[in-house]
């Protein structure tokens, strides 16, 4: 991984940024879900719902912020990698900061998203239960992965 990357908590003046790199890592892995919200109505909700709720943390390098992970008590919420900066690591760096901090993690993601999948079976997370998608805002099924120390 680059040396030029850091890693560090995020400030409710960084959501802008953290909201970025959702949309981008979000709709170049779920095309098919893309552009359901406005820039604006992601930046309303990582500034609202998330940061409300969670430790947020990302991973950038200079002004540029490439990774970002939101966690609460034993869920991730989001974790996100631009697509150009996948596979190096970034997502792995995230993982571990929200594992240090929680000795069981559960997580929702969308059964199509093998990347993502794959990413935390990887990572040690098993899928416990699989969902026709009723009960997400995008009605798409989803899994529920969880991992424990």
């Amino acid at each position: 991984m680059n040396e030029e990357l850091t890693c560090r908590q995020l400030a409710l003046k960084d959501m802008a940024d953290a909201s970025n790199v959702f949309r981008h890592a979000f709709d170049a892995r779920l095309p098919w879900l893309a552009s359901r919200h406005s820039p604006e109505e992601d930046l309303a909700f990582w500034s609202g719902y998330v940061f409300a709720n969670c430790a947020i943390w990302g991973v950038g390098r200079q002004d540029e912020l490439v990774g970002v992970i939101a966690f609460r008590e034993n869920w991730i919420d989001q974790l996100y990698v631009l697509p150009q900066f996948q596979g190096q690591g970034i997502g792995a760096r995230l993982l571990k900061q929200a594992k240090s901090a929680h000795y069981v993690l559960n997580l929702w993601t969308f059964q199509r998203n093998v990347g993502a999948r794959h990413f935390y079976e990887a990572h040690g997370f098993l899928a416990r239960r699989e969902t026709d998608g009723a009960e997400n805002d995008e009605r798409e099924p989803d899994v529920l992965y969880e991992w424990c120390r």
